[in-house]
């Protein structure tokens, strides 16, 4: 019988054995749990209306691209969607780097304030149903009239 440490890791989504091994890159689960533990009142009141599928598609919080946090990810459609409070105004800089590095591998970036949500959360909600349509459209019902 074999020792467990002798078994090769899994391969990227393809369970023992399948496919090329890749090196296995950790995640910042301890970072991304920080920053929603810290989440401002927006960014909660924005979760409700996303988490379970809410609006047919399984959003994240917090999630890694690269060296940067989504506040906001559905990995389907490559969609980010980003709160800024009041401390956007002085992060402008780094803000448009992490869209710039964000939006060259393929996300698309929805950004709202924090005032946004607060003031008008079903807007909000709205603007994001919308893009969801249009990244998505739904399927037209069948031709022939009844």
């Amino acid at each position: 019988m074999r020792e467990s440490q002798d078994v090769p890791p899994p391969a990227s989504g393809r369970g023992l054995g399948g496919g090329l091994a890749q090196p296995f890159k950790p995640r910042a689960t301890a970072r991304a749990k920080e920053l929603r533990n810290a989440a401002p009142i927006a960014e909660r009141l924005l979760w409700q209306q996303l988490r379970g599928r809410k609006l047919g598609f399984k959003f994240s919080r917090q999630m890694p691209i690269g060296p940067y946090f989504a506040d906001f990810l559905c990995r389907e459609l490559r969609l980010m969607i980003e709160l800024d409070g009041e401390s956007h105004d002085h992060s402008v800089q780094y803000d448009s780097r992490r869209d710039d590095y964000c939006r060259s591998r393929g996300y698309r970036i929805l950004r709202f304030s924090n005032a946004d949500v607060m003031e008008n959360l079903e807007g909000v909600v709205s603007h994001v149903q919308a893009t969801l349509a249009q990244a998505h459209p739904q399927p037209l019902p069948p031709a022939g009239g009844e």
